[in-house]
């Protein structure tokens, strides 16, 4: 039952109707065996030499009855193979928006941990192949299941001894089958590692194709690559030469029963106790029963490694949301008491205790790696700290509904991702309603305008994956337009300007003026000057508030800030 929840993805009702429309049609299948049972005992009664005339109405009325069959069939074939395929295809694209929609609500700590592969072979590859369990293979094995326990129980009727014999080596069959599910448990997981592993290393040698260029790592000199799909080769040979033998066994097993069934067979035969006719029927029955049970057996091994992609998903699937169902307040200030945050088990902040006042400019500024970006995530709700609360005007946000929350959030972050849309669509990600008249207001406040009128389509042009068909400084505006497009409260900046020359971090600067005016306001900084005017200067150090103030008061303290202070100062008019 568990590796039937897992091939279904938690939805065991979406079975119904495949498997029911399947049995139905096996079902039906019956009917040519009883026919010809039918056919062959009017036969011999007319040749066992009681002088019985061949009863040829009878022999058509078995024909009719066959035509009719056809029929039937045809009805019930087409409506198992509609509730197969439309079944397992809705069931897909309802699971990959289902899964995608649970991920969105998932902190980034989850993504943290997870490799970017690994997720996508999930919604593509492991839906794919529940697709294929449903579609295929769960029906044709439940189906395959129903003729032998009918065959077994009708030809139990008939003579005991020889239906005995003819399934005696079942059990036997599905106990080594059982005995393999253990074995194949554990090298799927190790393929699909592997799968996994042989995705990641693509991704990266095509993203890093300009890394590998400069540096001559092309050909045999990169083998991260070669030795990723070496690895899944191995997985992939080691599964199927391992089960394999298996299936082999447990159908050889399982076709042995006809061979028992006709020794004993011909054991009552010869000492008369059946009768020919009886010895024929279960010829013609065991022929027959045990083709579509081998055929179902021998894709066993692939329905369980479905199954484990199938349990994949739900495990993904049973991680738990980020919490919370309160509206979020309009606005308000952000409090830190006594927060600590860690990434595993490394911890970043230690017993943060600090405010960003509503209407006020608060600068997160330290040396790399002190908290800067960690505690801004943690004002967004990305995460939510494992001691300590955040509070936004006086609600703790663990207990805010985190997309609510967003609403009244903006961000700019330092590196700008872009879709593959148009760059109309990109600025409208942040305002779905949006007017054409706003878009253009905004990307006019945003300083870039002008250079998306330059562009082949305008507004209209298609941009390249993650940006890549714009420059640096035409990305930051573009977001910092989207910013202002969504009118937030609350706007968080992270280092927008680090990156950029001259020319571009004059416009984008005056773009951010345009965005922050009026609104609460939490940037991170490396360039002391752009923060100095701040209602307020937090310095981080080692994950530790070490000083708070404005620029003045840090000045005279003379600590960590205004020794960062004097060395850009010093250093601001070196050349090359």
């Amino acid at each position: 039952m568990n590796a039937i929840k897992n091939i279904s993805v938690g939805h065991t009702e979406r079975l119904y109707k495949p498997v029911g429309y399947t049995m139905l049609a096996n079902l039906v299948n019956i009917i040519p065996f009883c026919l010809s049972i039918e056919a062959v005992n009017v036969i011999f009664r007319a040749f066992d030499g009681t002088n019985t005339s061949l009863d040829i109405t009878r022999l058509w009325s078995i024909f009719i009855i066959l035509v009719l069959y056809m029929i039937i069939m045809a009805i019930a074939e087409r409506a198992s193979y509609r509730a197969n395929f439309r079944g397992a295809y809705e069931m897909s694209a309802e699971g990959r928006i289902s899964l995608a929609e649970h991920l969105r609500k998932l902190s980034l700590g989850f993504f943290s941990r997870h490799d970017p592969g690994d997720l996508s072979s999930m919604l593509i590859t492991d839906f794919a192949m529940a697709e294929t369990g449903i579609s295929h293979h769960l029906p044709q094995l439940m189906g395959a299941l129903v003729m032998p326990i009918l065959a077994f129980f009708t030809l139990l009727w008939i003579d005991w001894r020889m239906a005995i014999a003819m399934f005696i080596a079942l059990p036997l069959a599905i106990g080594i089958l059982l005995i393999s599910t253990k074995v194949q448990q554990k090298l799927s997981n190790k393929q699909i590692e592997a799968k996994i592993n042989a995705g990641n290393r693509l991704e990266e040698y095509l993203q890093g194709i300009r890394v590998m260029k400069a540096y001559n790592l092309v050909g045999d000199k990169f083998i991260r690559l070669k030795d990723a799909f070496s690895q899944l080769r191995r997985a992939c040979i080691r599964q199927e030469a391992i089960l394999g033998p298996f299936i082999l066994f447990s159908v050889t097993v399982i076709r042995s029963g006809l061979t028992l069934m006709i020794l004993c067979g011909t054991y009552l035969l010869i000492g008369g106790d059946i009768s020919i006719l009886t010895f024929v029927l279960f010829l013609i029955v065991g022929s027959r029963v045990f083709d579509p049970l081998t055929s179902a057996l021998t894709n066993f091994a692939e329905f369980r490694y479905f199954s484990i992609a199938g349990g994949r998903i739900l495990q993904l699937m049973n991680e738990p949301e980020m919490t919370g169902n309160k509206e979020a307040p309009q606005c308000g200030d952000i409090i830190f008491e006594h927060v600590s945050f860690k990434y595993q088990k490394k911890e970043v902040l230690h017993d943060i205790n600090t405010s960003m006042h509503q209407g006020t400019l608060t600068a997160l500024v330290g040396p790399s790696g002190s908290g800067k970006s960690t505690l801004m995530k943690l004002c967004a709700r990305f995460y939510d700290p494992q001691q300590g609360k955040v509070l936004f005007n006086g609600i703790p946000m663990s207990n805010i509904d985190p997309e609510s929350l967003m609403k009244h959030i903006s961000m700019v972050f330092q590196d700008v991702y872009l879709f593959k849309d148009t760059i109309k669509n990109n600025l409208r990600f942040s305002k779905p309603d949006a007017t054409d008249e706003e878009i253009i207001a905004a990307a006019k406040k945003a300083c870039c305008h002008e250079f998306i009128l330059k562009l082949p389509n305008g507004y209209d042009t298609m941009v390249g994956e993650g940006g890549c068909t714009l420059s640096g400084g035409e990305k930051q505006r573009i977001s910092i337009a989207r910013a202002i497009l969504k009118n937030a409260e609350i706007v968080l900046l992270d280092e927008a300007t680090a990156s950029l020359d001259p020319e571009n971090e004059v416009d984008v600067q005056n773009a951010i003026n345009s965005l922050i005016t009026g609104r609460t306001v939490i940037v991170i900084a490396h360039r002391l000057k752009t923060i100095k005017n701040a209602d307020k200067i937090i310095v981080l150090d080692k994950g530790l508030i070490v000083e708070q103030g404005t620029h003045n008061d840090l000045i005279n303290k003379n600590g960590l800030y205004c020794k960062l202070w004097t060395i850009q100062e010093k250093t601001a008019g070196w050349k090359l």
